[in-house]
């Protein structure tokens, strides 16, 4: 009976301290790739994506029926980082909707120009905001009504104690002009929340731990990979007794004594099924360097496998550069590709299931490339060309008639100068299952067996390659049919052979993808890359890093004469795939299963063929 009357005081009380409209919220998963164009648009930085930002303690002035029910503590903010802007993940301040949805315009607006520094906050958001009204006049109707109605909903300052009151008109009187106050007034505890302004960056207090290379052989395979679109506060500390692990709660939040029982939760071979779920509800997580690997991790470093088992290098490999964005410099000879080919390929015939499309396919191919096409203006021919016939009667007329007439036009055959290399992206990732039925790994060879029988059909000159990668020295780059090669049953084989490997260092792959093509004597150069998902590596490859070195590898291979393609099931892409390739040069397929069919219309309708 006491349980049910708390719970039940409970719902009523956080009802009665809860000021936020939820019939009116807004959220910013419906509004997220609307921002991000905007963004663009207003001249923010391409490379940045809109991302959600999780609540943050704050430690203002709470009102009294939030201080009973224990809300009122935590708020979701703006701010802007080095690889994103982070906006609140709903928006539910006002009572229209209308307005939610223009506080995310404004706020987007406000990231598009800058970011105020954490020790000029105050005036620095206030050169912001005047910046933002100067340079995009048309936002001054919207940031009034924004600023009428926050203003509406703050308290008056005399009715707050002295300093709080000083601070809090400073507060408003730079709201209503911005600029017009150059000092915040110090006071106890912290003002209430501005939601027009942007906020410092949450990050890891102290300095940055240094990076480090993790022994060969680590334990991991058997861990879990966590991942979070809310970004989590960090501090790295010193375990009681010296052990060190994830802390995933602090005793000091408790408003009682324990006695300490040292037992080392965070290096226990179990997995915690709470850890995840813990983890989401705090602000702040605590870390330190442990010895012994967890049962959890972010991301598995998985060893290599013994070079009797693993696929067959080619070469020792080759070194290639890799662009760091930070230092906006290239790092020459950074990145070793090793070429590979599949170790237990054997030749085999193409899977039965897969000979009714393919047949099909090759009909379709075989008729394109049978193709013939009218060629005017020739001395002899099969037709006259009535445009010849007609320009040839005005010249007569004007006295200017060549004596070389050419009248006729014929049918010759259809000549295509090009070369295609497809790159797919063989990472750890496509091991996962998109039904009950195939994995994204089945999908990609389904894919490329399908493509190769039609450009085989089609009489194109085509390559299939593969990559994963193990940090910047094993970028592996797995062969499947050079240009040289015909496709036959080898190459089906090696398609067969696939397997999920590790990282994706993109970057990599796409200069060795763009030298080979670059080495064709072709007019058009086509790179077509399948992938499923985001740059990243176990290294600093990941972000905003991996993706600008992906963006300055495919600038390369435009520079090269090669165009690329991209075809991904990331669901995710829309966020940075226009940065990297541009807003007509990617295709997200909603269903993986459509990626076989979909590929060979897609390749007739790149190279200017009726799909």
């Amino acid at each position: 009976m006491e349980e049910m009357v708390g719970v039940r005081w409970h719902r009523l009380i956080t009802r009665l301290a809860n000021h936020e409209h939820r019939d009116a919220a807004v959220r910013l998963e419906a509004e997220q790739n609307r921002l991000a164009m905007i963004f663009r648009a207003l001249g923010g930085d391409p490379g940045l994506q809109v991302k959600p930002a999780t609540a943050r303690a704050v430690s203002a002035r709470r009102r009294w029926l939030q201080r009973v029910a224990g809300t009122g503590q935590r708020y979701q903010m703006a701010w802007r980082e080095e690889d994103c802007v982070r906006l609140p993940e709903r928006i539910a301040l006002f009572s229209e909707t209308a307005l939610n949805r223009d506080l995310y315009l404004w706020l987007t607006a406000l990231a598009s120009r800058g970011q105020p520094r954490r020790e000029d906050w105050f005036v620095g958001n206030q050169r912001l905001v005047a910046r933002t009204l100067s340079e995009l006049p048309g936002l001054e109707p919207v940031y009034r009504r924004l600023s009428v109605a926050v203003l509406r909903m703050r308290p008056e300052p005399q009715s707050l104690r002295g300093d709080e009151g000083r601070r809090e008109r400073a507060i408003q009187d730079a709201l209503r002009v911005p600029g017009c106050r150059e000092v915040l007034p110090e006071a106890r505890g912290e003002p209430r929340p501005v939601p027009l302004w942007l906020y410092p960056s949450l990050g890891l207090d102290g300095a940055a731990p240094v990076a480090r290379e993790e022994p060969e052989g680590e334990a991991g395979a058997a861990g879990s990979t966590r991942s979070a679109k809310l970004r989590r506060r960090g501090e790295y500390v010193d375990d009681i007794d010296g052990r060190n692990g994830l802390i995933v709660f602090r005793l000091e939040s408790l408003f009682s004594w324990s006695e300490y029982v040292p037992v080392d939760r965070t290096v226990d071979d179990e997995e915690d099924e709470d850890a995840a779920r813990i983890a989401e509800d705090l602000d702040r997580i605590s870390i330190t360097r442990s010895g012994t690997a967890p049962a959890s991790r972010l991301r598995l470093d998985l060893d290599l496998p013994a070079t009797a088992e693993d696929d067959i290098p080619l070469t020792d490999g080759r070194l290639l550069p890799e662009w760091d964005w930070r230092s906006q410099t290239l790092r020459e000879n950074y990145c070793r590709v090793i070429p590979m080919l599949p170790r237990d390929a054997e030749p085999g015939p193409l899977p039965e299931y897969l000979r009714g499309p393919a047949q099909k396919l090759r009909r379709r191919f075989e008729a394109l490339r049978l193709d013939r096409q009218w060629q005017g203006r020739q001395p002899q021919g099969s037709q006259l060309d009535l445009a010849a016939c007609v320009s040839y009667q005005a010249d007569r007329q004007r006295g200017h008639a060549s004596a070389d007439a050419r009248l006729w036009r014929d049918l010759n055959p259809g000549h295509r100068d090009l070369a295609c290399l497809v790159l797919a992206d063989l990472s750890l990732s496509t091991d996962a299952w998109v039904d009950d039925h195939h994995q994204v790994i089945d999908v990609i060879r389904d894919s490329l067996q399908l493509l190769g029988e039609s450009l085989d059909a089609g009489g194109d000159r085509f390559a299939l390659y593969g990559f994963s990668s193990k940090k910047r020295g094993h970028v592996r780059f797995n062969m499947i049919k050079n240009f040289a090669e015909p496709w036959s049953d080898i190459t089906r084989g090696r398609v067969q052979a696939l397997e999920p490997g590790y990282y994706t260092r993109m970057g990599a792959a796409i200069r060795q993808a763009s030298e080979i093509l670059a080495e064709q004597p072709a007019s058009q150069k086509l790179l077509l890359l399948l992938t499923d998902g985001k740059p990243n590596d176990l290294d600093l490859y990941e972000g905003r890093y991996g993706v600008e070195d992906t963006r300055h590898a495919l600038i390369e291979t435009r520079r090269n004469g090669v165009e690329p393609f991209c075809v991904t099931i990331d669901q995710d892409a829309a966020d940075y795939l226009p940065y990297l390739f541009g807003n007509q040069r990617f295709v997200l397929l909603r269903k993986p299963t459509e990626l076989p069919e979909l590929l060979p219309r897609l390749y007739l309708t790149l190279t200017g063929r009726p799909a």
